[in-house]
């Protein structure tokens, strides 16, 4: 069978203006998976409150950090997937979960290909069913209805793979060498505490407490808390970080309802007044900058740290296009082609 690979990232509106924004939000936040709530109730949420506002106070964020080429995660998701593909002799297609260059325009670009293996590669490293777990539906859904003998593998979360950490620990030093950090943040993008206990595959292992993730469970498979604190952990370990400079917490969330905790801007000013006024922030929930680590960490939290008494900030960039991230993911790809073989995730 011929083999071909759909990396698969979040996707973006295609300018950033009101009119291109509303129609990407309304599919962004209308999936079930994002806002899980009642139908009706989420039609009311999203279509009643939230995009009579929303459009324009984003499409000005989106503003602050468009780049002449366009939505930076687009140029940094396409840049990607052209050196990926530039070491494999089979096709590699990019699809978006939201707006434009769609997934099913992904896999029918692979099927005009004569593909009929695909490896779908959610552009994630941890699982989360806003995230990753959406990706995989949405995929398996196309492929079901409009490609029905395409075979699909794929890729796992990859948040404690060891070659994985020892990437993401090296962007980091490299930051970390030209800083005399008083504190290390690691912000992950925040999901409702309620998507924790939906994932729970045994129903009563997530507490939410901090307990639960040191305490071993099949439940951490899908447990987006225990697999960002373990991302933390093991680039630590491979730092030699000192603990007391380092801490995890999350951001973007939504009112009037409890969210996953600490919250990042809280943090931001937690840290300053505790006179951590040199700050380092890395958003390892991404692997390409975006609105969120663009505008919301790199601006606006800059803004808040230093407003709370901060002195110095940097934001660590995703991986993007680094040369060792795109090596990473073609072996990973080279070795399916081969073996089928698939990432081992680091067990602790």
């Amino acid at each position: 069978m011929k083999k071909g690979v759909l990396l698969v990232n979040l996707g973006s509106p295609d300018s950033p203006t009101p009119k291109d924004v509303k129609p990407y939000l309304d599919e962004f936040l209308m999936d079930e998976r994002v806002i899980d709530v009642n139908p009706i109730l989420r039609n009311i949420i999203v279509r009643g409150i939230i995009l009579q506002t929303r459009p324009k106070k984003s499409a000005a964020a989106y503003s602050k950090i468009w780049w002449e080429e366009g939505s930076p995660l687009i140029v940094i998701s396409e840049r990607f997937k052209s050196k990926v593909a530039a070491q494999l002799d089979m096709p590699v297609a990019l699809g978006m979960r939201y707006g434009s260059g769609s997934i099913k325009e992904g896999l029918q670009e692979l099927h005009n290909k004569g593909v009929e293996e695909v490896l779908l590669v959610p552009l994630y490293p941890h699982y989360a069913m806003s995230s990753y777990e959406t990706v995989v539906v949405k995929a398996l859904e196309d492929q079901s209805v409009h490609f029905p003998k395409m075979k699909v593998t794929t890729l796992p979360a990859f948040y404690s793979n060891s070659d994985y950490i020892k990437v993401l620990a090296a962007s980091i030093k490299e930051q970390l060498d030209q800083f005399a950090y008083d504190h290390v943040l690691f912000s992950y993008h925040g999901i409702p505490e309620r998507h924790i206990r939906k994932s729970d595959p045994t129903k009563f292992h997530c507490k939410i407490d901090g307990s639960c993730c040191q305490t071993n469970s099949v439940a951490h498979q899908t447990c987006y808390r225990h697999q960002c604190y373990d991302t933390t952990e093991l680039v630590i370990r491979e730092l030699d970080l000192p603990r007391d400079k380092v801490s995890s917490s999350f951001q973007s969330r939504l009112p009037n309802d409890p969210w996953l905790k600490p919250y990042t801007d809280f943090e931001f000013e937690r840290l300053a007044k505790e006179g951590k006024t040199r700050l380092a922030v890395i958003t390892p929930a991404f692997v390409s900058d975006c609105l969120e680590t663009l505008e919301e960490i790199a601006m606006e939290g800059k803004e808040e740290f230093m407003e709370a008494g901060g002195t110095d900030y940097i934001h660590i960039p995703c991986l993007n296009d680094r040369q060792d991230w795109v090596d990473l993911m073609t072996q990973w790809i080279k070795d399916w082609q081969a073996t089928d073989a698939l990432p081992q995730m680091h067990i602790r």
